[in-house]
């Protein structure tokens, strides 16, 4: 997997790595297949972080640290 795919979908590039993303995105099949595939995991991060604890002891993830 490209690590741009990633990055790219969990929108954490920065404005130029976002544009070069996106032109490199035009011609790579493989890429645009991960992004296909990722596309749903904001989403998806969205509902486990929203998610009720299935333990009532265990505080969220980041307030563990």
């Amino acid at each position: 997997m490209h690590d741009g795919v990633a990055a790219y979908v969990l929108g954490v590039l920065d404005e130029e790595e976002h544009e070069a993303f996106e032109r490199h995105l035009d011609t790579c099949e493989q890429c645009q297949a991960e992004l296909i595939e990722l596309a749903e995991l904001p989403d998806q991060l969205d509902e486990l972080k929203n998610a009720p604890s299935t333990s009532g002891d265990d505080p969220p993830m980041s307030m563990s640290r």
